[in-house]
């Protein structure tokens, strides 16, 4: 199979899972998007655990029936497949496997078997797969999807539905030895399934917090100028991560084994869709470092942590009014050095919170660190206030490598012109680079909205003219 035919395959299961919402009443329902990132999410790992505990165990590979072979094994041999398997993966029972769902599906509480399932999944993996808060609380991987149909009586059926549409579909092919030859790049293949699995999900919702989508494009210039040579044991961090494409780009690129991930948002949502992104890329020994906390107000890292390598598309502006006056104690006098924005008469909503971000991230930097943020292009101009005291500290460090300004709507979910600044605490006083790449690209139509698009030799200009 090639690699266009089983993204393909890929695509339509995603859609048909869609359809199965609509059907029943929750085509674009605010709870869509965990209906549909976790059954895909549960449909993953099961296959990926079917796979490699057949490469583990001869038993369990030449089985005709894999969940009765693993039900089979007795405690010490299930111990050690688990052991053999590495932290990398859930610890799945038979009856926990699709196979089991699907044999059961005309079970009378079908639906109760079914939510269950994930949940016990859940709970027992919840030491290596939750999202964690400053509190200790974790956001366990599944929750009970059923309970999102109001009607009872339709439960059952929703779920059958559900479990059908995944019991079509393999990702075992995934795991083939050859995966790396049948496609170009692993990676740029889970991007793109990732990518269209969350592409309804992740917009901006109307400036809220933290849920701005980076396009890829962006993120490869990003990372492409940050890293430009080989780096080990490196940090690298995200206080708005959102989904992590940023993230994942920046840890492609140095290479997934020589740099450890860390993020914090304030996001549910977007925290649920990093971690979903973390396993698809086997990176699951980073969800620890996933926090779910207000990086300004209360940050998880500050102070335990310096980093390597920082990436950022913070939001804009929001209101957050009520806790600015928080943000004027003395703990956090030296992180906001520049300022902290007034609370206008006008619009709450327009408080530029990226300010905060940008400081955070000069904080929060080693003595030796990178950084690359988006920021509207109105900060390069500003003739006063916050935004010229940030550059003048950045200048006189000499800690500004660059700025490269992006063509219009190159983000579908807004219109504001951005650019990119490039933060190098060794970056010297005599190498800024100031870029206009504004007029490359070209414009596509996206639903209702414009957006610009560059072609990877484009990104290519942009990096090697950096």
């Amino acid at each position: 199979m090639t690699d266009i035919e089983f993204r393909q395959k890929t695509i339509t299961l995603i859609d048909s899972l869609k359809t199965v919402c609509a059907n029943y009443g929750l085509g674009n329902d605010g709870n869509e998007y965990k209906i549909i990132t976790q059954t895909v999410l549960y449909k993953f790992i099961n296959d990926k655990f079917r796979f490699y505990a057949k490469k583990s165990n001869n038993k369990l590979a030449n089985a005709e029936n894999f969940w009765e072979a693993l039900e089979s094994l007795d405690e010490n041999e299930y111990q050690f497949l688990i052991m053999d398997l590495g932290g990398a993966f859930p610890e799945l029972k038979s009856y926990q496997l699709l196979s089991y769902l699907y044999n059961n599906q005309n079970n009378d509480d079908f639906a109760k078997l079914f939510d269950d399932t994930l949940y016990s999944i859940a709970v027992e993996n919840a030491d290596i797969f939750s999202i964690k808060s400053p509190s200790g609380a974790k956001d366990l991987m599944f929750e009970k999807l059923s309970n999102y149909i109001n009607d009872d009586s339709q439960r059952n059926a929703f779920c059958k539905a559900l479990i059908n549409k995944l019991f079509e579909f393999s990702f075992e092919n995934v795991f083939e030895d050859n995966f790396d030859t049948m496609f170009e790049e692993k990676y740029d293949f889970f991007a793109s399934i990732f990518e269209y699995l969350i592409k309804d999900y992740n917009s901006d919702s109307g400036g809220k917090y933290a849920e701005y989508y980076t396009p890829h494009a962006v993120a490869r210039i990003m990372s492409a100028i940050l890293v430009n040579e080989k780096t080990k044991n490196v940090t690298c961090y995200d206080p708005s991560a959102g989904s992590g494409t940023l993230l994942m780009n920046l840890a492609h690129k140095i290479g997934e084994e020589n740099c450890t991930i860390y993020s914090e948002d304030i996001s549910q949502k977007s925290s649920t869709m990093l971690r979903l992104n973390l396993i698809l890329n086997n990176l699951t020994h980073i969800i620890p470092n996933v926090i779910k906390t207000n990086t300004i107000a209360e940050p998880y890292y500050l102070g335990k942590q310096e980093f390597d390598f920082i990436v950022s598309n913070p939001p804009f502006k929001l209101d957050f009014s009520d806790f600015r006056e928080n943000l004027e104690t003395p703990r956090f006098k030296e992180r906001f050095f520049a300022g902290i924005p007034n609370v206008p008469r006008a619009k709450k909503e327009s408080m530029a919170i990226y300010l905060l971000f940008i400081q955070h991230i000069m904080f929060s930097l080693n003595e030796k660190g990178k950084a690359a943020i988006v920021v509207p292009t109105g900060f390069i101009t500003a003739q006063s206030g916050i935004e010229k005291k940030i550059r003048e500290r950045l200048i006189e460090k000499g800690w500004l490598r660059g700025v490269v300004s992006m063509p219009s709507n190159i983000f579908a979910s807004t219109g504001t012109n951005v650019s990119v600044i490039f933060i190098d605490k060794e970056a010297g006083k005599d190498q800024i680079i100031l870029m206009d790449a504004s007029k490359l690209g070209e414009t596509v139509k996206e639903g209702k909205n414009q957006r610009t698009v560059l072609t990877r030799e484009e990104e290519n200009k942009i990096v090697q003219t950096f």
